[in-house]
């Protein structure tokens, strides 16, 4: 009697980077030792050993890093790695007594990373007012610096949008609050 072939038999099974969207060709999920990330250059958020962290920990060690960092090639040479997003779990990792954590490795100028890190961390409940002044101003600055206007053309004659209008727009806050922090 021959065996049938179950559907669930037919489903093929892809590699973490295809969830993330990742090509082999662009970038991947690798583990990288904690020991080889470097801390992103005035990263303005501190990470603290509260509440949170306790989950975040309890969570790392039940069920391993879900979601990778990102880090970019070191310029500075100390450390193979400066780690954009991830600080949090990074602190988590090596509480544990973990010595890697995966981590998708991207090529970004200083003004892309300053930007993927404030759109990582800003819509955390617990930032101080503080951090979130200091990374609203370091994304404004980065994306001035671009010189990349996506307000050049406005329907119906409407007003164009200042920087920090686009920033709160994308973010869900106006732009007198951003300018406000």
């Amino acid at each position: 009697m021959a065996v049938k072939e179950s559907s669930a038999s037919k489903i093929k099974f892809k590699g973490v980077d295809a969830l993330f969207g990742l090509s082999e060709e662009q970038e991947c999920v690798r583990e990288i030792p904690l020991d080889e990330l470097d801390t992103f250059k005035n990263h303005p958020f501190k990470v603290f050993r509260d509440d949170k962290m306790e989950e975040m920990i309890e969570s790392i060690s039940e069920y391993g890093v879900l979601v990778p960092g990102i880090a970019r090639p070191s310029n500075s040479g100390e450390k193979d790695y400066e780690l954009v997003v991830g600080h949090r779990r990074k602190y988590a990792c090596r509480e544990l007594g973990l010595k890697t954590m995966p981590v998708i490795i991207r090529d970004m100028s200083d003004d892309e990373a300053t930007v993927v890190m404030v759109d990582s961390n800003i819509q955390r409940e617990e930032i101080l007012p503080s951090e979130k002044a200091y990374a609203y101003k370091m994304k404004m600055d980065a994306i001035k610096r671009q010189g990349a206007r996506t307000d050049l053309t406005s329907p119906n004659g409407s007003a164009k949008f200042r920087s920090d209008d686009l920033i709160g727009e994308k973010d869900g806050v106006s732009g007198d609050t951003v300018r406000n922090y």
